[in-house]
């Protein structure tokens, strides 16, 4: 029986996290289907909360066992964000299971930990320029970890002049290839948010497969 999975991401480049969400389905032995909805697609804007995009995807009519809905916790508390997220799913879709995936502070701060994986999408996977990337739980606490991860793809890139603009502007896409990419068993592994995310979605799946 295929379990049937709706993932709601921020934006886009979040679509990488899919491939984690498979890979934890497929330890379970589940088979899942998951589903991305391009909000893009529709007639009229969809907004940009949780609450908005649960009830866009609503009115697609697809039929799910599953939500998978991630949000950075930005400057807040992660329980507030995920408060916010079982509070969407029980007033949009009550009754459909969720899990809420929220990196502390920004998502970019999981990317920081992986400096192979940043110099294999920096072009320049064999590159020796010092990148000073922080270590732990310190990536959470970066002030900005998306402006420091351009900063750092840029620096590991080795690019100059017009070739690093051109690379600069390909971040949405380093971002996807990086989380794709994502070592789920590397430094990442040692984080709480990270835990919780892995955590929370094997208790979902034993749930379904019961």
């Amino acid at each position: 029986m295929t379990t049937r999975i709706l993932f709601i991401g921020e934006g886009s480049s979040d679509n990488g996290l899919v491939r984690h969400v498979e890979s934890i389905a497929a330890r379970k032995g589940l088979d899942a289907s998951i589903t991305v909805p391009d909000f893009g697609l529709l007639p009229l804007p969809t907004g940009h909360s949780v609450r908005d995009k649960l009830r866009a995807a609503r009115k697609l009519d697809g039929s799910y066992d599953l939500v998978v809905v991630q949000r950075d916790a930005d400057r807040g508390p992660a329980q507030d964000r995920r408060d916010e997220i079982a509070e969407a799913v029980r007033a949009e879709w009550p009754g459909l299971q969720h899990v809420a995936v929220v990196p502390v502070r920004m998502l970019e701060a999981w990317l920081l930990l992986d400096e192979a994986c940043l110099r294999q999408v920096a072009e320049n996977p064999r590159g020796r320029v010092s990148l000073d990337l922080p270590k732990g739980t310190v990536a959470e606490k970066v002030a900005d970890p998306k402006q420091l991860l351009k900063d750092s793809l840029a620096r590991a890139s080795e690019y100059k002049g017009r070739r690093l603009a051109q690379f600069q502007k390909r971040f949405s896409q380093h971002r996807l290839r990086m989380l794709e990419l994502l070592d789920p068993e590397g430094p990442v592994a040692a984080l709480p948010s990270w835990q919780h995310f892995v955590k929370d979605l094997d208790e979902a799946f034993e749930s379904l497969s019961q």
